[in-house]
């Protein structure tokens, strides 16, 4: 293909897109297929010659969509959404043609500095304090990671990364945080047994007193408390932890803390929403996910700073070839995280911003939380079904329930069934032991009538179970 071609097959592309997601709901959510089945056919070696876009974009067609998942169909009802609005498309659209690297401010000065200027319209967005700054990340396992290693460094007196760790540091974070904790923890080489659970209360909170009990704990031991991991929104079930009380024991200890908030950081647009976050300004370091909630294509995760000098400190490295000849100190964010090479994600995000304001997007937001909550009650009131954990931002959990039944098997059975049939897409999650069924409502295009379809679904599949 030469760059001639370019703009006869871009336009093809693009149209081809605004069919496939014109038509996405006559389509599966998850493809029926067993592993492997998709790349069957595909020859074991790539080719030596050139060959025709004409035959690469039937491949395509032939094989990559029959074999999706499909994330922005509006009836995935699974993890959390990965959304993608039009006006995200678009600018995603421009960033890969201008196939840009802003490593640093000279390889590409605007990307730099509307880098900046997303951070502070999406703090106010958020309602944070004017002291937070911060930085893109692709995901925010990357930015936790990125706290993580703040943590390390401060409690060794930015030591470790010249020397290696040389006692047990300690970090705590309750049963509620993401898998992306303790996958940090373990590559920072703090190790996973270093990683303490503090017990939750009967709302699977973090209580207080039992994480100012860990640490006194550790601390006559002989251990190094290092930092405190609060999540506000958790994956399994969205449990938030009460950040004021936990922020203020952390500080006591001279703790690094960084708040959690990957899926529900987007919902404190909503002033009502901040609530659940109360005291979010004391913290060092906080993430959410614009790619999760608010519109904005995946993969973006932002990362807010009380004060980035000690993350740069950890993380920073300029070697000659990344200095800025005839510049003094500027702002160059691929010091500000682990990977040097960087992604131009402010331009989507202005994009949104701009293309549905926030009034528009708190519109859909509360749309989600409501109808997550009408048929959370719909559910509990129904024989058969219970409700395990009540609704919680956009999300719940439930179970369908037979007398004699074995409860496990039985939803196990009802959820493979239910993502086999297609119409709908549902995972599932464990529970103090209990497997149940978890449903959030969040996908860009997702209307009223999904939700209700959804609930038809579950119930025709529930009653066909043997």
């Amino acid at each position: 293909m030469k760059r001639d071609d370019y703009l006869g097959w871009a336009e093809r592309a693009m149209r081809w897109g605004a069919d496939y997601l014109a038509n996405i709901r006559e389509r599966p959510v998850r493809a029926p297929l067993d592993p492997g089945a998709t790349v069957w056919d595909l020859p074991s070696s790539p080719p030596a010659e050139p060959e025709p876009m004409e035959a690469i974009w039937a491949d395509f067609e032939r094989t990559v969509p029959p074999g999706l998942t499909h994330w922005q169909h509006p009836r995935f009802f699974a993890y959390f959404p990965a959304n993608a609005s039009p006006a995200s498309m678009v600018a995603e659209h421009l960033t890969s043609v201008m196939a840009v690297n802003p490593l640093l401010w000279q390889a590409s000065p605007v990307a730099t500095e509307l880098e900046g200027v997303m951070i502070g319209w999406l703090r106010q967005a958020l309602g944070l304090a004017d002291h937070f700054t911060g930085v893109t990340h692709d995901t925010a396992s990357i930015a936790t990671f990125s706290a993580v290693l703040t943590m390390r460094e401060r409690a060794t007196g930015f030591e470790a990364n010249q020397a290696g760790l040389d006692r047990r540091l300690r970090v705590y974070a309750s049963a509620q945080t993401h898998s992306s904790v303790d996958k940090a923890v373990t590559m920072a080489g703090i190790g996973r047994e270093n990683l303490v659970k503090v017990q939750t209360d009967d709302q699977w909170a973090m209580q207080p007193d039992a994480l100012a009990a860990a640490i006194e704990a550790d601390l006559e031991a002989g251990h190094t408390p290092a930092g405190v991991v609060l999540c506000i929104g958790g994956t399994g079930i969205g449990a938030s932890d009460p950040v004021a009380p936990c922020l203020e024991i952390a500080k006591r200890h001279d703790l690094y803390t960084h708040v959690d908030a990957a899926w529900a950081g987007s919902a404190m647009i909503c002033p009502e929403e901040r609530v659940h976050w109360d005291g979010i300004d004391g913290a060092d370091s906080i993430v959410f996910n614009p790619h999760k909630w608010l519109g904005v294509q995946f993969d973006c995760a932002v990362q807010f700073l009380a004060d980035p000098t000690e993350q740069i400190r950890t993380l920073a490295m300029r070697p000659d070839y990344l200095h800025t000849p005839g510049e003094g100190e500027i702002v160059n964010y691929s010091e500000w995280t682990p990977q040097l090479g960087r992604r131009f994600r402010a331009l989507k995000i202005w994009f949104v911003l701009r293309a549905y304001g926030l009034d528009g997007l708190r519109e859909r937001i509360r749309n989600h939380i409501r109808w997550t909550r009408e048929l959370a009650a719909k559910i509990d009131a129904e024989d058969g079904f219970e409700i395990v954990t009540p609704p919680m931002f956009a999300l719940f959990t439930f179970r369908y329930v037979r007398t004699g039944a074995d409860l496990g098997d039985l939803n196990r059975r009802l959820i493979e069934a239910i993502n086999a049939d297609g119409r709908i897409y549902l995972t599932q999650t464990i529970h103090e032991g209990q497997f149940v069924i978890r449903f959030t409502v969040g996908q860009w295009d997702t209307e009223e009538t999904d939700v209700t379809f959804a609930w038809e679904v579950i119930r025709e599949i529930a009653a066909s179970l043997d």
